[in-house]
């Protein structure tokens, strides 16, 4: 099937997530033909991007122009990659068992989501009576608006300092979010091959709103917390961000921070929530 794209043809990862797979992309669809990985391929996914329709969400479009102060642009690629705006809205629920969220471009079109994996019954009972599962390993996969994998964030279990590992569909590594402090303003740094890529800086001392700069401390990004409605905020566990990307930007910077969108959450904020 032939989709509208901007990823350029090339090798990448096998969407299908084989191991060690490369899968060549046309520039329009996937072929057939697949070779084997070499190490060290850093590529992003091509997604099959979701045609743009006229009009939009108003709701999500107040929700980036208004409260995140994000001007409206022009469109984007289609993709969790290739958009320059994501929103990242988490499913609204009395009682939180499973996290969930929807992904959508600054128009309201639904281009991926996030779903929390391997939560066992026994899992979902502890979370309901206490908020101990905070500190327990914690497992995210982000897939595209067809329901494929792209990454899988793994946040190991912890006591004090969250880490984050981003990995491909086949296992393959990205990188690493690491909590850098407790006390002030929460910094997290990005880290992929050994060195540290780019880091996320907490605004404000409640860490709603982060800055997200390269290695030579550049901004390259922003993620904004963004108001729910006072009945989500007193009774559901509904959190929404908006995360701006400024410029296109390279391997595995680029997927490290679609990632930070949905690490945030996961790996700071929930913590403020709960009942212990």
């Amino acid at each position: 099937m032939t989709t509208q794209s901007n990823t350029p043809a090339g090798w990448y990862p096998d969407p299908h997530g084989a191991a060690q797979t490369l899968r060549y992309w046309d520039g329009a669809q996937w072929t057939d033909h697949t070779s084997p990985a070499q190490q060290g391929t850093q590529q992003a996914p091509p997604q099959a991007a979701v045609p743009h329709q006229a009009g939009g969400d108003a709701k999500v479009q107040r929700q980036v122009q208004q409260q995140a102060g994000v001007a409206a642009g022009g469109p984007g690629g289609g993709t969790l990659f290739t958009e320059p705006v994501l929103v990242v809205n988490q499913k609204a629920k009395l009682i939180e068992l499973t996290n969930e969220y929807k992904v959508m471009d600054q128009n309201g079109r639904e281009i991926g989501s996030v779903g929390e994996v391997g939560q066992g019954v026994l899992r979902k009972i502890f979370r309901f009576i206490s908020s101990w599962d905070q500190f327990l390993t914690h497992k995210l996969e982000i897939r595209d608006a067809h329901g494929q994998p792209l990454l899988l964030l793994t946040r190991p279990a912890k006591i004090f300092k969250s880490r984050v590992i981003v990995t491909r569909p086949d296992g393959s590594p990205v990188g690493e979010i690491v909590q850098k402090n407790m006390i002030g303003k929460i910094n997290f740094a990005m880290n992929a091959n050994g060195q540290q890529v780019g880091a996320i800086k907490a605004e404000n001392w409640r860490a709603w709103n982060f800055a997200i700069v390269d290695h030579a401390d550049n901004e390259v990004a922003r993620i904004t917390k963004t108001w729910e409605g006072l009945a989500k905020t007193l009774f559901t566990t509904a959190d929404n961000y908006v995360l701006q990307i400024h410029y296109q930007l390279p391997e595995p910077l680029l997927s490290l921070v679609v990632a930070t969108a949905l690490t945030v959450d996961t790996a700071l904020k929930q913590d403020s929530r709960g009942w212990g």
